[in-house]
């Protein structure tokens, strides 16, 4: 008998020990899900702010589309090296030389190879110390508590081992929106009908259609003389790629090629003789919707893609003639030296409390929501949607041109659900402007603001909708990052932080310009105040007549604006003592002939009555306070 319980005694034992070993509970402030190009910067700028932060990344590399992907060729930014995008890029500046060694290819101005980015992502997480990152651990499943959501459910695909982390703020940075989805939060997913977007592009009717993913290659040159040639794969007809390149056009039929098969491949050619396959005409893209679908038939579905992209490499080695054009031997941890993920261009759309369209890209300083005003980050490309590869997709909208932008906070909060973040592809957008929104440095910069939002949320102890606009955007700003998309006010300009600042109240707009592949929003700093324009901008805001004397805006005029503005902003109250400082010090400073330029303007707005920091926005950009 006394043998039995000491047998059962062990048996126990036993069982409760391993289930420890295949169990684990973790706290921690923030929880991002995802170590993908917005999932490291959320826990880089979480953990900066110095939240106890923990990145889960169910791959052995950082940097998602960026790296692991390989589309290591950043789209667009060129001219706005926003925050923890243009610190990236310096780095990569000082891996490989100067800008010029990076400009390889022609569709960037930034090429890289991908272990190079996921080393540098590494190296930028491991100089934070309140940053864990935790490799090769599968997504399973979201904790909450009604609307709340408090953490997840994660395996760790080395052993097995069941792992719980409670969070107080999680982000969604999963490349197709897993999370949100498996936490109930309302979403979309395909295209939109102009009717029900109200945006006016063409789209005669919704559907489920996503663009096209593409499971990339990198080639290397391996040297003339060198054979590197695949197996034939199965299936193989080089009329699948005609009309790729003019070095293969037969079938007159189709789109008339405009590059021959070098300048194919130097499209994305990176340094050190390697070359990113990712070719959207008759090339390696594939219509494969894989949203809704569970982790392994994602998994066996991408098999069609990387068979694809192998049809595809076989016909640039063999048909065009590049056999000592192979696979990177020295790129990827695979056995068959794939990248560790495919590059998703689309999936889920968060219903946020606000939804991003085109019509705020093109007219942002119209219309009933200011998300202009409520800025956490930027971007250029033009709108950029793959669906060559779906003839049931509407085929006009590639390239569709756009000024730069800014995407509003809103887009990132679940409208009615707490402790729940969105970032990279999955925010608050219309399925056009995804086709920008997608883009890496865009979406790297969309993580900044989401790790930026939940560490202001852990700190205050309120709900990610409840932490002032105004707040973040503070937040941003000191970390180097733009809320307001200016490429003529560099981040190196002295009055940097004054056009950003004044430029989010309206006082001082901005004007858009397409701009081929560089999309631009100009402040024109140095260009004289119009000062008519001024007046009538300042009686829409303050809901007063302003009267100007001249065209120009001399400093007297000026002053009489500042001390008006500042009797509004203090409730009416006249402090006579500042309008005597004023007076005093600015009088010094300009001539009274001397007509004010808009940086001018917006510093001598920025230093007296602080206007960015007293006029709150709620998140559609209207200002909390009637003036």
């Amino acid at each position: 008998m006394l043998h039995k319980i000491r047998y059962h005694f062990y048996f126990l034992l036993v069982l409760v020990v391993t289930n420890a070993v295949h169990a684990q509970n973790i706290e921690t402030d923030v929880l991002v899900i995802g170590g993908g190009a917005s999932g490291v910067s959320a826990g880089l700028q979480a953990g900066r702010l110095g939240v106890k932060t923990i990145i889960v990344e169910p791959t052995t590399w950082l940097g998602g589309m960026v790296t692991a992907a390989g589309v290591s060729a950043f789209d667009g930014n060129h001219d706005l090296p926003s925050g923890i995008f243009g610190e990236f890029r310096n780095k990569l500046y000082q891996v490989y030389g100067n800008p010029e060694k990076v400009s390889t290819g022609w569709v960037s101005m930034t090429l890289f190879e991908p272990h190079v980015g996921d080393s540098i992502f590494k190296k930028l997480v491991a100089s934070v110390p309140a940053v864990q990152v935790l490799y090769s651990h599968q997504f399973v499943k979201v904790l909450r508590n009604g609307n709340t959501v408090t953490g997840a459910l994660f395996t760790n695909k080395q052993n097995n081992q069941v792992v719980t982390i409670h969070a107080k703020q999680v982000i969604d940075a999963t490349e197709l929106g897993d999370v949100f989805a498996d936490a109930g939060v309302p979403y979309d997913l395909g295209m939109e009908a102009s009717t029900v977007s109200g945006e006016n592009v063409g789209v005669e009717k919704s559907s489920d259609i996503i663009q096209d993913l593409t499971y990339t290659a990198i080639l290397k040159d391996y040297g003339v003389g060198q054979d590197k040639t695949i197996a034939k794969p199965a299936g193989y007809d080089p009329a699948e790629f005609d009309g790729s390149c003019t070095d293969y056009y037969i079938d007159k039929s189709r789109k008339k090629p405009s590059v021959d098969s070098k300048k194919m491949l130097d499209y994305g050619k990176l340094p050190n003789n390697k070359y990113m396959i990712n070719w959207p005409i008759y090339g390696n893209d594939i219509y494969l919707n894989l949203v809704e679908m569970d982790e392994a038939t994602r998994q066996t579905a991408l098999i069609k893609a990387k068979e694809q992209t192998l049809r595809f490499v076989y016909f640039i080695q063999h048909q065009l003639g590049y056999k000592h054009f192979g696979f990177a031997d020295d790129e990827f941890p695979t056995t068959d030296q794939f990248p560790l993920i495919p590059y998703y261009r689309e999936g889920r759309r968060v219903k946020g409390l606000v939804r991003f369209n085109i019509k705020h890209i093109a007219k942002p300083f119209d219309g009933d929501m200011h998300l202009n005003r409520t800025g956490i980050a930027v971007g250029d490309y033009p709108i950029d949607h793959h669906h060559k590869k779906n003839a049931s997709a509407p085929q006009h909208l590639d390239f569709y041109p756009v000024p730069s932008f800014n995407i509003p906070l809103g887009a990132i909060i679940p409208d009615g659900y707490n402790g729940l973040i969105v970032a990279e592809k999955g925010i608050s957008v219309s399925n056009v402007v995804n086709g920008t929104t997608r883009l890496q440095p865009a979406v790297i910069l969309i993580g900044q603001a989401a790790g930026t939002l939940a560490a202001l949320s852990v700190q205050q102890a309120k709900n990610a909708s409840a932490i002032s606009v105004r707040a973040v955007q503070q937040s941003l700003l000191k970390s180097g990052a733009f809320i307001m998309p200016y490429c003529d006010v560099p981040v190196t300009h002295p009055d940097f932080l004054a056009a950003q600042k004044i430029g989010a109240t309206d006082i001082l707009k901005g004007e858009g310009v397409p701009y081929n592949w560089a999309n631009k929003t100009l402040f024109h700093p140095d260009s004289l105040v119009d000062a008519f324009s001024l007046a009538k901008d300042l009686e829409i805001i303050f809901k007063i007549p302003y009267k100007v004397n001249a065209k120009k805006l001399f400093i007297e005029d000026a002053l009489k604006i500042v001390s008006h503005i500042s009797k509004v902003l203090s409730e009416g109250k006249t402090n006579e003592q500042f309008e005597n400082n004023l007076r005093s010090i600015y009088s010094k400073k300009y001539k009274k002939e001397q007509a004010l330029t808009r940086i001018q303007f917006a510093k001598l707005l920025d230093e007296t009555v602080h206007p960015f920091e007293k006029m709150d926005v709620n998140h559609k950009g209207n200002f909390k306070q009637s003036y």
